[in-house]
């Protein structure tokens, strides 16, 4: 599955748009990353606790994306974005959406 956050796909031609696919992961923070967390903030540097969560959060919602796009048939996605947004105080939704198309070579 090809999948870019550019509106067209380099060397092909989009034949046919089969709607917006949409995939996405809620997460809830974890005491003891809680912990390290601001044991960091004392310390300094990258929180790579929270870090590796939101990497895994991320995938986890491209691959339900894909797999949307795959039940409709789709070649590609196009104009792939992310958005995030808080459900309680410490759990957090993270959405992955775009555009399912058919493509061909140009």
């Amino acid at each position: 599955m090809i999948t870019v956050t550019t509106d067209y796909i380099p060397g092909k031609k989009i034949v046919k748009q089969l709607g917006m696919v949409r995939g996405n992961s809620v997460r809830v923070r974890h005491i003891g990353k809680d912990i390290m967390a601001g044991l960091r903030t004392i310390i300094g540097g990258e929180v790579t606790e929270y870090t590796k969560m939101l990497a895994e959060t991320r995938e986890q919602a491209l691959d339900r994306m894909t797999e949307e796009a795959i039940k409709l048939g789709a070649d590609a996605i196009v104009s792939v974005r992310f958005t995030t947004s808080y459900i309680m105080k410490a759990a957090a939704e993270l959405l992955a959406y775009g555009t399912a198309v058919k493509i061909a070579d140009e």
